[in-house]
């Protein structure tokens, strides 16, 4: 039986080969979520493909469909570790994916096209490169008679892109039992290598992310004809109310998340980031500026706006809704700031997700760490806060800390965060070789 001190040899170079098959596969199965019962594709089929490819080796699958959803599947296999006495680690990943307009991208966002040095389609990045990258290394530890340190549960989840209402939320409530004894759990928007000067290279991990909060605005007047003056009116009063609240400016707030992150840039390249003009020296980081320089404060900004059925109706009552994104320990004080800025006319309701937050430290990150040094000597790790959400906000309610650790080396000149639910979103071959590389050792060792 092959430990995790042999050399990786022959089964990790199958898992090595077989991952870009994989991630082209699970992106040709259209799992387009639209946040509409009637308009989503649904995750079953990709489910079902994961569970089989899980089967082939000797995996035992549970399947569930998410309470009155038909077709939101969920798989969720569990690998036993060798009792070293550490709770389990859950790898998880999400199924479902944005919509694609194809008339916008330079291939069919459902090709799974192999091309360029690059696997294309919608989730890509975002995040059947992870799926694809963990069900390889699912594959080869069975196949290979690999029996980790401790027990590593794999969940491949529907619903993630609209909270995870029929997916990681449904089966926190109603089947926590399946992750059973999980501690710790990695997921995506970490693990990824950034460059900066000079060529020097650094991989970001997860350790927190804001909270959500969908918010919808509401306004209500007298209804009446649109010829006639009308001092109260619903529109009027919503749309100041949007407009001033898509002005505001939240208080900037350096989260230790984000403080350490900026000190370890400081340590890598020398850059100062000065209190006094914090917004200004992040634009130093380029294209990784847009993420962090979100996390600096919290963010509400109006995304619709629903009023009315007649051009000459004046209607009783508008309606917008607000994409809120809040820092941890963050969420009374935003409440506070929210209500004095739009007053007590304008109804506030809202389905929220809390912000998570852990520490860097301890043997999960030494791990992820020396996982990386091994396959890429120069490799530097720092964690970072992200300004959107990911399923760990229901897994931290079971007790788990989590983190962001999908591993891929990137092309220095990549600009990765634009590819999230971009247009020719792509992950290169080569990272996702690398990938496997990493995971393989880091899932053994954990």
């Amino acid at each position: 039986m092959e430990t995790a001190a042999d050399d990786h040899g022959a089964g990790l170079r199958v898992a090595e080969d077989e991952v870009v098959g994989l991630a082209s596969e699970l992106i040709r199965i259209d799992t387009t979520n639209t946040g509409d019962p009637a308009t989503l594709a649904g995750e079953r089929v990709a489910a079902e493909y994961v569970a089989g490819k899980l089967a082939e080796v000797g995996y035992e699958t549970t399947y569930v469909e998410s309470g009155d959803h038909p077709g939101r599947g969920n798989v969720i296999a569990r690998l036993p570790g060798s009792g070293s006495g550490r709770g389990g680690l859950l790898v998880h990943g999400h199924l479902d994916v944005v919509p694609a307009d194809a008339s916008e991208w330079s291939v069919h966002p459902f090709s799974g096209a192999v091309q360029d040095g690059y696997v294309w389609g919608r989730g890509a990045v975002d995040m059947k490169d992870m799926l694809a990258m963990s069900l390889a290394v699912a594959r080869r530890f069975k196949r290979d008679g690999i029996t980790p340190k401790r027990d590593i549960v794999f969940a491949f989840l529907a619903d993630e892109e609209a909270g995870g209402l029929q997916g990681a939320q449904w089966l926190a409530d109603h089947r926590p039992e399946l992750f059973e004894g999980c501690t710790e759990a990695i997921s995506e928007v970490g693990g990824y290598s950034v460059t900066f000067q000079d060529g020097v290279r650094a991989y970001l991990v997860q350790t927190a992310e804001k909270g959500i909060r969908w918010l919808k605005l509401r306004t209500r007047a007298r209804a009446g004809h649109g010829s006639m003056v009308h001092d109260d009116n619903a529109v009027t009063q919503l749309a100041e109310a949007v407009a001033k609240l898509g002005r505001h400016r939240f208080p900037l707030v350096l989260n230790d998340s984000v403080r350490e992150f900026l000190d370890g840039v400081t340590e890598l390249t020398g850059w100062d980031f000065p209190a006094d003009d914090l917004d200004g020296s992040v634009a130093k980081l380029g294209n990784l500026s847009r993420i962090v320089g979100a996390t600096l404060r919290d963010t509400a900004n109006p995304t619709m706006l629903t009023a009315g059925y007649k051009h000459n109706v004046i209607p009783s009552v508008a309606e917008a809704a607000v994409d809120c994104r809040i820092l941890p320990g963050r969420e009374e004080a935003f409440d506070r700031e929210l209500a004095e800025l739009l007053g007590p006319d304008v109804e506030r309701e809202w389905v929220g997700l809390p912000p998570v937050e852990t520490k860097f430290e301890g043997r999960l990150v030494d791990k992820m760490s020396s996982s990386l040094i091994a396959e890429d000597p120069a490799a530097k790790t720092l964690p970072y806060m992200m300004s959107g959400g990911t399923d760990a906000k229901s897994f931290s309610r079971l007790g788990m800390n989590c983190y962001g650790f999908a591993p891929l080396r990137l092309p220095a000149e990549l600009d990765f965060s634009a590819l999230f639910h971009g247009v020719d979103e792509r992950v290169p071959v080569e990272a996702l070789r690398f990938g496997v590389r990493v995971l393989d050792r880091f899932l053994q060792e954990a």
